[in-house]
């Protein structure tokens, strides 16, 4: 497997690493929280690869505390019953999948099909420091009208690759929704070890919806200095969880990052075909499971990170495992 785009990231963990490390975990003035927006791009062109879950993109704005809307503070205090910081999240996506001989106008039946999910989503969200609520709303649509194609065939025209060419059997109109709780618990808080810090943070939750019905669970284990106040850079789901906000504990810090998930599966429309209609689909797996490798560099105002995803098949006649890559850049404002 190629992990050179995560090795770019390592050198800057051992810059200033001892006194850094050394240094005791730092909390956060209330004031000092900010407005987040993040931009999410995966691919599976890191690895050569174009097929199964082949593009992701999402932006996303998530509040300071302090900016959180009334409405939305009341709905959280609600429903988690806690006293931490409250924000609000605003994403906007799409997601891509397709077989793995785009040169077919007419695909195997046995491979995944061409489809494509246009989609907004409102999240809640309440960090205590020790345990991070994530409530999730995703309305979308899935077929022709998520421009999945148009997408595809304008950025291999760019690029000069290979047009895609069965974008005509690809799933049908359908309306998506998915709404989707996590849970994040840090086991083992910020902590000195061996001249570096430690973290450690499993996670579970449920997913349903028209799109997806699964439940979850995983843990992340962090290492670096510095580590900033959140949980692991964001994905898109699904995936591990991790917030799309950070509070830097420091000017500089910089961590690389492990963790696995598994996902009992009942429901994938991408795969199990449309909900109120004839489509094409395939027989899909249901037990998945995620190894996550990576690496984060913040500072005050950004936060970059890089993500290797290496994923179990999810359907009975997919070759092989899938690998993507994740870049994450967030910036404070």
């Amino acid at each position: 497997m190629r992990l050179h785009c995560l090795l770019v990231l390592l050198p800057l963990l051992a810059m200033a690493g001892a006194a850094h490390a050394a240094a005791p975990v730092q909390t956060n003035d209330p004031a000092s929280e900010k407005v987040a927006f993040s931009i999410l791009f995966e691919n599976d062109i890191f690895y050569n690869a174009d097929h199964d879950y082949t593009n992701g993109v999402e932006f996303a704005y998530t509040t300071a505390p302090n900016d959180t809307p009334g409405w939305a503070e009341r709905a959280t205090r609600a429903l988690f019953h806690k006293n931490g910081d409250v924000r609000a999240r605003y994403a906007f996506g799409q997601n891509m999948f397709t077989p793995h001989n785009l040169a077919l106008v007419n695909p195997p039946l046995t491979d995944r099909p061409y489809a494509g999910f246009l989609y907004g989503a409102l999240g809640l969200v309440e960090d205590t420091g020790t345990d991070l609520d994530q409530l999730q709303f995703t309305l979308g649509v899935v077929g022709p009208a998520s421009v999945a194609e148009e997408t595809q065939k304008m950025v291999h025209s760019i690029f000069n690759d290979r047009k895609p060419m069965g974008w005509t059997t690809q799933l049908r109109d359908e309306p998506g929704l998915i709404v989707e709780y996590n849970r994040s618990v840090k086991l083992i808080r910020p902590q000195s070890i061996l001249g570096a810090v430690f973290d450690f943070e499993p996670n579970y939750g449920a997913t349903i919806g028209n799109v997806y019905d699964y439940v979850d669970a995983g843990a992340m284990a962090r290492v670096g200095f510095n580590l900033p106040k959140d949980y692991g850079p964001m994905r898109i789901q699904p995936s591990l969880p991790g917030s799309n906000y950070f509070e830097p504990t420091a000017g500089l810090g910089a961590y690389v990052f492990a963790g696995v998930e598994g996902r009992a599966i009942a429901r994938n429309l991408f795969l199990d075909g449309n909900s109120f209609e004839t489509s094409r689909s395939v027989s899909k797996k249901s037990l998945v499971g995620d190894l996550v490798l990576g690496a984060a560099v913040t500072f005050d105002s950004f936060r970059l990170a890089f993500t290797h995803d290496i994923r179990s098949r999810e359907y009975k006649t997919q070759p092989a495992a899938d690998q993507f890559g994740a870049v994450d850049l967030t910036f404070r404002f």
